[in-house]
């Protein structure tokens, strides 16, 4: 079952149980999508990766919500956006951990040739490919710009 499908199927199952908080995450999700399968002017089917890609932005949103509402103490809506980013979660693939990058990192720095921090564009275009939805883009500069620091010190 394509990603979209499953997502439509989980909503009407929401509906019908009740699921408030399922419910008002997966339709922004959907919509979403759909925004997307209609920019320009053509109606496309998206790809499954390229939904990965989409709920992996949502979340993000959710994340960054989350943030200014703790700023801002807001206890209510901080527990309304964490609900709805776990469900978004769910559609993701597991999420890379920080060695897990930097385990790749290194790789790719070795065969890049990278030196120091005036390569990391070269880094962040391989990993980011690689890692699309599987790893926070902030969390994968953090660690390459580190790594390669540390080359230029020792």
């Amino acid at each position: 079952m394509a990603l979209k499908d499953h997502i439509e199927a989980d909503l009407k199952e929401a509906i019908r149980s009740g699921d408030e908080a399922r419910k008002r995450a997966l339709r922004s999700l959907i919509t979403a999508i759909s925004r997307a399968a209609r920019e320009g002017n053509a109606l496309r089917e998206l790809s499954d990766d390229e939904i990965v890609q989409i709920i992996a932005r949502e979340a993000k949103k959710r994340e960054e919500a989350i943030e200014m509402y703790v700023r801002g103490g807001r206890d209510d809506l901080v527990a309304a956006e964490e609900a709805e980013l776990a469900i978004l979660r769910q559609y993701l693939p597991r999420q890379l951990t920080r060695e897990e990058i930097a385990a790749r990192a290194r790789e790719v720095i070795a065969e890049v040739g990278a030196s120091g921090p005036k390569d990391m564009g070269k880094v962040m275009k391989v990993l980011m490919a690689e890692m699309r939805g599987r790893a926070d883009g902030r969390l994968v500069s953090d660690v390459v710009r580190a790594l390669l620091q540390q080359q230029t010190s020792s």
